[in-house]
């Protein structure tokens, strides 16, 4: 249950205004103290990252003082991708994981993420005990002295761990010579390893937007601004484009023509080059309500099963984890291979999707084209009680009508806005007529039902 302070990604806001000093300092100090009663009472060791957005050094500094103040030591590792604290935290055995970014988002916003010592990111019960003591007030908390306050430790070869770790993951004989890749790092976490590990597998790379200052984050560069990479593709007859966000757990991709490539081609085309070689067990991919129908078509045709979930990167990995699955992800290029990691790793993604171009000697857009895209439709209806409406014997007739007639080869999501009075129905199939009949009968039942406000 997500509470007042942790969404489903940790806790963001606008830095120094909604996320502010003294709310890392308490984030700080509450965490390393319920963490070390979760660490059978060992002297806590917390891993400290952050993405180069200008917000992250006040942040860090006041976060890494809670942290002391309660005994326990903090372990900082500069600027790195949240996915490499993920990893670093279970390899320096750390009780936890803290990375200062708020993903893709604009510079003034930031984030205070956790995982835990296995690398996964914390449990809900363990963030609403968090909470619930920095909402409390942490004043009253003991305050040891003497030796029994925290250390800072800097841990310099963590960028060099982490691309060890990328290294170890690379699965073909050969190195990628005769690639070559226009990489966008989002003047972001990525600006330094993203190119690096590029060049140590033997790839020709070309960096874009890797010159971060502070306040160039995600601005109009990276995995939501992609027009720059296209053009550099076609500029260069690059063989793939790359782009990461600003805290590179994400990435999509451009072929070779300039065409963009969302997270559900990725998936599709490295679980096929998983299935090709037998290593596909079991033989399914987890994606979130809201991909495209052209990945479960293509999927299915080659006996490949979808297990869908809730939008979210947490409620994909919870999905993986209870089928036994080892690929799933989001349209947004936020793709976990639980083989090899514990949360969504853009480098790690970008790395099998390379492996996968070189492996079957095709052109990036030859392995695109064995999905087709379908077109969809969304439509915001606006319903004060939601949950009323949308349960009424009409409207569940006219979603079950929409069902039936959109088939297999269709999709209906029916979504309430967290935040809104508005209900969200999306459909989507190869039929453009068809998707604007069900989601207008759809919508005329909601207007019957609730007295014609919509």
């Amino acid at each position: 249950m997500l509470g007042a302070l942790f969404g489903t990604d940790g806790v963001r806001g606008i830095a120094n205004v909604e996320l502010t000093a003294e709310l890392a300092y308490d984030l700080g100090r509450a965490g390393a103290y319920v963490l070390a009663r979760h660490d059978s009472g060992k002297r806590p060791r917390i891993l400290v990252g952050k993405d180069t957005r200008i917000s992250g050094d006040m942040l860090e500094a006041a976060l890494i003082a809670g942290i002391c103040s309660t005994g326990a030591d903090a372990l900082t590792v500069g600027v790195i991708p949240t996915p490499a604290i993920a990893y670093l935290t279970r390899k320096y055995e750390a009780s936890c994981g803290i990375v200062i970014s708020a993903s893709h988002n604009p510079v003034e916003d930031n984030g205070i993420k956790f995982f835990g010592s296995t690398g996964y990111k914390l449990p809900d019960d363990i963030e609403t005990e968090i909470e619930g003591l920095v909402l409390s007030g942490t004043a009253d908390m003991p305050r040891p002295s003497g030796h029994d306050i925290g250390r800072v430790y800097g841990i310099e070869e963590a960028d060099n761990n982490y691309m060890s770790f990328l290294s170890s993951c690379y699965d073909l004989e050969q190195s990628l010579e005769g690639l070559t890749l226009v990489v966008d790092c989002a003047n972001g976490a990525a600006y330094s390893v993203g190119p690096e590990m590029w060049r140590r597998l033997g790839a020709k790379v070309i960096p874009i937007h890797d010159q971060p200052n502070g306040v160039n984050i995600n601005d109009h560069c990276g995995s939501t601004h992609i027009e720059v990479l296209r053009q550099e593709v076609l500029n260069y007859g690059a063989d793939i484009g790359i782009a990461y966000d600003g805290d590179a757990d994400r990435c999509l991709a451009v072929d070779e023509q300039g065409n963009e490539l969302d997270g559900d081609f990725l998936m599709m085309i490295c679980a096929l080059d998983l299935k090709q070689r037998g290593l596909l067990e079991p033989p399914q991919v987890v994606a979130t309500v809201m991909s495209n129908i052209g990945l479960d078509i293509t999927l299915r045709a080659e006996e490949v099963a979808i297990e869908s979930c809730k939008v979210g990167d947490r409620y994909v990995l919870e999905k993986m984890l209870e089928t036994g699955a080892i690929i799933g992800g989001e349209q947004s290029g936020h793709i976990i291979f639980r083989k090899y990691a514990t949360t969504g790793d853009g480098l790690l993604t970008s790395l099998k999707l390379a492996e996968a171009l070189k492996r079957s000697g095709l052109k990036l857009s030859q392995l695109a084209a064995r999905m087709e895209k379908q077109p969809q439709k969304l439509v915001n209806v606006r319903i004060d009680n939601k949950e009323a409406v949308m349960n009424h014997h009409l409207v569940q007739a006219a979603l079950q009508e929409a069902e039936n007639r959109l088939g297999d080869n269709g999709k209906l999501v029916v979504r309430p806005s967290g935040t809104e009075p508005l209900v969200r129905i999306m459909a989507q199939g190869p039929d453009r007529v068809l998707l604007e009949e069900v989601i207008e009968n759809i919508r005329l039942a909601v207007d019957q039902v609730s007295g014609g406000a919509s």
